[in-house]
């Protein structure tokens, strides 16, 4: 029998251990703040961005938003993300992705006080997570491959000496997550896929965990996958469905690959809600590190 890995269900339980921390942090006089920036009207980002301030809402967490038009310059972004920095009621930030065309978006990540980057990836953060192989880390981790790495933490799945395939290179989680993998405390064995991977399927055949990261629609197949294979869909595509006559989100991992599974994530509901509960963990963190530095200063 095949495990669905909730991810509705175990970032609701982060949630209200957060909202818990929340509670304590504000009897010392500390109130977390997540700020926000969205650029132009991206109907995803949109939603993307209202589902942060309402996870914020039901843990504390104070709501900073900033908005700029489609148009706006990169010195127009710049300035918002320079304010954000130096306001004290921001204990974190994100930077929605992606921003329009022309603008620099490794420039402005570049801008980001790392100590107030909740996304976990300004460079110094991700350096950090480089050169730190054990023990624990104080500065804010990538929130979907700490997401996924919660998940299974939570059901129970270890992944010390298992065989991991990761699917993707891209920055939000393919090139990141094995960094995090591989520390001491997750020890696992991380082979990345990608365009340039001459026979995919084969990786995929001998991996104990996949993570599905490409952005391609039902691409993992069950006679690419090992019996008892643990699968984390991550991907996120929208395909249009014509018998219901809308669009439709479809992770990466087709959903005939669960039945041969020992557990799988469903896409949506899966590592998504990992992902914005990992944000919030990261901004309470940040708090609580600066509580506790003012209480030894």
């Amino acid at each position: 029998m095949s495990t669905k890995l909730d991810g509705k269900a175990t970032a609701a339980r982060i949630k209200h251990e957060l909202g818990e921390r929340v509670a304590r942090l504000k009897e010392r006089g500390v109130e977390p703040g997540l700020g926000t920036l969205l650029v132009g009207s991206d109907p995803g980002s949109v939603k993307y961005v209202a589902g942060k301030h309402a996870d914020c809402a039901e843990v504390g967490i104070r709501s900073i938003k900033h908005e700029l038009p489609a148009d706006a310059s990169f010195d127009d972004i710049a300035a918002v993300v320079r304010e954000m920095n130096e306001d004290p009621a921001c204990t974190g930030y994100i930077v929605q992705l992606p921003l329009p065309k022309g603008i620099d978006q490794n420039a402005i990540i570049d801008l980001i006080d790392p100590a107030k980057d909740a996304d976990g990836m300004h460079p110094y953060n991700l350096g950090e997570l480089v050169l730190h192989v054990r023990g624990d880390l104080t500065t804010p981790l990538p929130c979907t491959p700490r997401g996924c790495i919660e998940l299974l933490d939570a059901y129970g799945i270890d992944l010390d000496g298992k065989e991991v395939c990761v699917l993707g290179r891209g920055i939000t989680i393919g090139r990141t997550i094995g960094l995090m993998l591989t520390r001491r405390s997750v020890n696992a064995t991380v082979t990345l896929c990608h365009t340039g991977t001459r026979d995919v399927a084969d990786h995929m055949r001998r991996a104990d965990v996949i993570v599905a990261a490409m952005g391609s629609a039902g691409f993992v197949k069950p006679d690419m996958i090992k019996d008892g294979a643990v699968l984390l869909d991550v991907g996120v595509s929208r395909v249009f469905d014509e018998e219901a006559g809308r669009w439709r989100v479809k992770g990466d991992i087709d959903k005939a690959c669960h039945e041969k599974s020992s557990a799988y994530s469903p896409n949506p509901g899966g590592v998504g809600p990992m992902t914005r509960a990992m944000l919030l963990a990261n901004v309470v963190e940040m708090a609580e590190r600066r509580a506790n530095a003012g209480d030894e200063a």
